[in-house]
């Protein structure tokens, strides 16, 4: 009879890379879970490397402190079975030789993403992963090679079937194998990031397996930010019969632990625009917290994307660690002024206050009679002062400029390269404009008081680069323009729904100038995914490329 009756789930958050901290961060976790009473400690894929480790994989002496971590991670297992995700390397296999960027980078090399289950020192079983994501922001067969078969693994008198993440999305291969062979439980590592109602389909997924199974599935997720990436932990146990015995919050790491015959918790649920400020929180944490950014340099507008951006670095770095900057050009209003005040006030924050027009007039000057500075040269000239001054800033005190961008302009290209784009993160760049706006709603709901003004989210948004202006003088109106680009950008539709949809007019405004910037997207920071489909890694369009829709 199995003495495994308490399983625990380190829903943990390394750095990639950095296989000495992780390796502490596991050992101190199966110490936790001994404690505890656990017999079975499950860590979430490629734990010791971190993911995605990308190219560090191509590296010899990457893979070479990874066997290292490795091995010392298996001598910390007496008395307890680890679970846990990393590489495994198999023989050299046939690939081109020839082309050096091929032979000194991997060319023969075969590795597996695997699962191991490691107990009292020794390896007891393995798993590679079958189903290798090569889609949206994935790239996994360029470093590894699929399962060449499936086995079950043994230990404590239970058989379990172990599976990497995206076997865990399909409805055969591994797990189904498994499942066949006879398995008392199913146990998934993942490193699967987050998307807005990503987490209920995982949930989803595993009462479906638990059910086809018969008997309990353990689903381990990371937790923490990795450059573009969220992941949100929310990793769970769930019964046969669709009732979960764990189920552990987001964007919180912790070893949690859970009784195989206990009694259910309550399912969970999905936060939702409460869960992406969590998500965007985090990412700017372990973006700052991991790089050694000592701090963040915000410029506050008295616009709504700025104020949002102010609210998510405060929360994520604390007050003292963020600099808000206000700075007024010849078109700035009074309103502004208020505004950029009143949510820095509200936060906390101290809002230095540096005026642009004399600058902008010195440098007009220098143009007189060499270059027209009128219309748009003269507005992104009074963008790229503010980018200049900005970075000043954050040089002068080691910090970093978080872009206010959000995915409405960037788009459309409604932004000035090496002005409004500066910064080493765009929190926002993932989210449309009136997604923005129901973020900051929830800011305030969050705190229990008004952190951003009524007067900053009811005000007509406006770049104020030209007496009067206002964003709908130059764009669609955002309640008519941020539907038709998520039907393009995240539901790809082809274009005769998008024309059934929408009007051509407006269609083809929108199209042709989210081609024209391609561009400017390329040369923007790096952008917080928090859709299934966002601007960066996960987005790669040609930028010379003369295909046109319409």
């Amino acid at each position: 009879m199995s003495r495994v009756t308490h399983i625990a789930i380190a829903q943990l958050n390394p750095t990639v890379g950095d296989l000495s901290g992780n390796l502490r961060m596991a050992v101190q976790a199966i110490k936790e879970a001994r404690t505890r009473g656990a017999r079975i400690v499950v860590f979430p894929e490629l734990f010791l490397l971190g993911y995605p480790p990308r190219d560090l994989l191509l590296r010899p002496d990457f893979l070479a402190a990874a066997r290292e971590a490795f091995g010392k991670l298996v001598e910390e297992t007496a008395g307890i079975g680890v679970i846990i995700g990393h590489i495994a390397e198999g023989p050299p296999r046939e690939t081109n030789r020839a082309d050096p960027s091929s032979a000194a980078f991997g060319a023969g090399r075969t590795l597996y993403n695997a699962v191991y289950l490691v107990a009292d020192g020794e390896v007891r079983g393995t798993q590679a992963k079958g189903k290798l994501p090569s889609f949206d922001v994935f790239e996994e067969e360029r470093y590894f090679a699929p399962a060449e078969n499936v086995e079950v693994s043994a230990w404590e008198g239970l058989r379990f079937g172990l599976s990497v993440c995206e076997d865990f999305w399909y409805e055969g291969g591994v797990i189904q194998a498994e499942i066949d062979a006879g398995v008392d439980l199913v146990v998934n590592v993942s490193a699967s990031p987050y998307f807005r109602g990503k987490p209920s389909i995982r949930w989803e997924l595993g009462k479906r397996w638990a059910a086809r199974a018969g008997v309990p599935v353990v689903y381990a997720n990371l937790v923490g930010g990795q450059d573009e990436l969220v992941f949100d932990g929310h990793s769970f146990v769930v019964r046969a019969d669709g009732a979960f015995l764990l189920a552990c919050p987001g964007f919180k790491e912790g070893v949690f632990v859970c009784e195989l015959a206990g009694e259910p918790v309550e399912e969970p649920e999905e936060g939702g625009i409460a869960d992406v400020f969590e998500a965007l929180v985090l990412g700017i944490r372990d973006y700052f917290g991991k790089n050694g950014l000592k701090g963040a340099v915000v410029g506050v507008s008295g616009g709504i994307d700025s104020a949002v951006v102010l609210s998510l670095a405060v929360a994520a770095l604390g007050r003292d660690r963020v600099r808000a900057v206000f700075l007024p050009g010849p078109y700035t209003s009074a309103e502004s002024r208020e505004g950029a005040r009143a949510v820095a006030a509200n936060l906390g924050v101290e809002l230095i206050e540096v005026p642009i027009s004399e600058i902008y007039n010195t440098v007009l000057k220098a143009l007189e009679g060499v270059i027209d500075t009128s219309g748009v040269v003269g507005e992104n000239i009074q963008a790229r002062i503010r980018g200049l001054l900005l970075m000043a800033f954050a040089n002068s005190l080691g910090y970093a400029v978080l872009c206010p961008g959000n995915k409405s302009e960037i788009a459309v290209g409604y932004n000035t390269l090496y002005g409004d784009t500066v910064g080493a993160l765009a929190p926002i760049g993932d989210l449309l404009k009136q997604e923005v706006y129901k973020l900051a709603r929830c800011v305030n709901e969050s705190a229990g008081k008004e952190i951003i003004p009524r007067s900053v989210m009811e005000r007509p948004p406006t770049a104020e680069l030209r007496p009067g202006q206002r964003d709908d003088q130059d764009l669609p109106p955002y309640p008519k323009l941020d539907p038709l680009l998520r039907a393009y950008l995240v539901d790809n539709l082809p274009l005769r729904d998008l024309l059934r949809s929408f009007p051509k007019a407006l269609v083809r405004e929108a199209i042709g100038r989210l081609h024209r910037s391609e561009y400017k997207r390329k040369q923007l920071p790096p952008t917080l995914k928090v859709s299934p489909k966002a601007f960066g890694i996960g987005r790669r369009y040609p930028l010379t490329n003369a295909f046109r829709e319409i």
